[in-house]
């Protein structure tokens, strides 16, 4: 079965950077894709990027194309989420989470059924 660790988060001013971890294992790596989602106080989790693993295709929601990074070391299991030019509205708890997929996902990649979740890094933004 597929584990997911993440780690990473923390208090930040705005403009601020943090890199978000995401440790796999159980699961044969080039065979998944992982996500990055987020969910705020009071709000719906949304999507914030994916990176599949097998072809290293990226995605990332409007609200953080330009800031936010996705990249993968398939040599340590893991997918790293780059954070730069913070803002308050970033504020949320950050969960990746896994999908046995290969190739392209598309556009709707943050609707698709991801099996498997971490356990969520908290990300704040101070003003």
């Amino acid at each position: 079965e597929v584990q997911l660790q993440a780690s990473g988060g923390g208090l930040v001013q705005a403009g601020g950077s943090l890199r978000l971890s995401c440790a796999v294992s159980g699961f044969t790596f080039d065979d998944l894709a992982i996500g990055w989602f987020r969910q705020a106080p009071g709000k719906e989790r949304e999507g914030v990027s994916c990176i599949s693993i097998s072809d290293g295709s990226t995605y990332y929601a409007d609200s953080v194309k330009g800031r936010f990074t996705i990249s993968s070391d398939n040599a340590k299991n893991s997918v790293y989420l780059q954070l730069n030019s913070l803002k308050p509205d970033d504020t949320a708890v950050y969960y990746c989470a896994a999908l046995r997929w290969r190739g392209l996902l598309g556009h709707g990649w943050h609707s698709f059924r991801y099996d498997y979740w971490g356990q969520g890094t908290l990300v704040t933004v101070s003003s």
